[in-house]
């Protein structure tokens, strides 16, 4: 009798060759499913394809600002997902044209092919009256996926730490270099780190359908933090001795309005805004169980993971004599 092949299922992940991209990734492709690791520039995202098995990860081009792209990489597809977002516009990629334009085109795409699951990663404060247009075109995202599919999983993120990220690994680079950090607003706004193998975790049972959809899941780590704390964290682990240097709300603005032009600019005014607002889960989503928790996933600490990554910040990396082992 000849052998019958079952056909694993199919899903297009848009922005898989990012920071967040890269663990979605691996997390799916450990789960059995083939995927198509759909992005701008699919060159960059050949280093996915170890990540799975031979032929499991396909990369594909497409681009959110034009629609027939998406709909041929969701074409025959089982479920889709949308990580594309971006810190910064740069060139036609602006705010709006990605996070929210383009969060249409993939669920107008999807409903099209007749594909009801849908995992679309947002943001915690993503707020149509905020006075970020990151905010709000997160928001305007948001809105447009639910009109679209009404049963979609939306996923509101902190801010997401791990080996890749911008984050730890911007200001570590920092202090190898400055005697000074900033301290954007004193330091004071409060963040909830969250690990990026979580969020890809969560985002993976999601496709597999584990969790309700129709709903926004906001993901946080186990610690609210100040942005003070972390740095304090940060340094402590590296044994680096550096001020903090407090600058105002209004001043920062001043200076990321004055410096928005240099190509990748350090600060820009719309993320001062974002600093103001602080990312923590809030109120109704942890009362409503709309956390982690509703994925069975315990949360990692910041600090159970950053000896891991920051020990290149040391003074002398991994040979550095605080981490000599006998």
């Amino acid at each position: 009798m000849p052998v019958v092949r079952e056909e694993k299922p199919i899903v297009t992940v848009f922005g898989a060759s990012g920071f967040l991209g890269r663990h979605v990734v691996r997390a799916l492709a450990k789960r059995g499913w083939r995927i198509r690791a759909a992005c701008r520039r699919p060159d960059l995202a050949a280093y996915l394809q170890p990540l799975g098995g031979l032929g499991q990860i396909m990369p594909m081009q497409a681009n959110l600002r034009y629609r027939a792209s998406v709909d041929r990489a969701v074409s025959g597809s089982d479920a889709v997902v949308n990580l594309v977002g971006i810190l910064a516009p740069a060139g036609r990629q602006t705010y709006a044209a990605v996070q929210a334009f383009g969060a249409r085109a993939v669920a107008e795409a999807a409903a099209a092919a007749g594909i009801s699951r849908l995992v679309h990663v947002s943001a915690i404060g993503a707020d149509a009256a905020s006075g970020s247009a990151y905010a709000r075109t997160k928001a305007a995202g948001e809105a447009a996926v639910f009109d679209v599919i009404p049963d979609a999983v939306v996923m509101r993120p902190s801010v997401i730490f791990g080996p890749e990220d911008q984050f730890i690994n911007r200001f570590g680079e920092l202090s190898m270099m400055s005697p000074v950090l900033p301290l954007i607003g004193g330091g004071l706004t409060r963040l909830q780190p969250v690990f990026v193998g979580d969020v890809a975790e969560a985002i993976a049972r999601a496709v597999d359908g584990e969790i309700a959809g129709g709903r926004i899941y906001e993901l946080g780590g186990p610690e609210v933090l100040t942005f003070r704390a972390i740095l304090e964290r940060l340094l402590a682990e590296t044994g680096r001795r550096r001020r903090l240097l407090t600058i105002p709300f209004g001043l920062a603005s001043l200076l990321a309005r004055l410096t928005a032009w240099m190509p990748g600019a350090p600060l820009t005014p719309d993320q001062v805004e974002l600093l103001k607002a602080g990312s923590v889960v809030s109120a109704p989503a942890a009362g409503e169980g709309r956390t982690l928790e509703a994925f069975g996933i315990p949360p990692t600490s910041l600090g159970a993971m950053l000896p891991e990554y920051a020990v290149r910040f040391r003074p002398h990396g991994q040979y550095d004599r605080d981490n000599a082992t006998a």
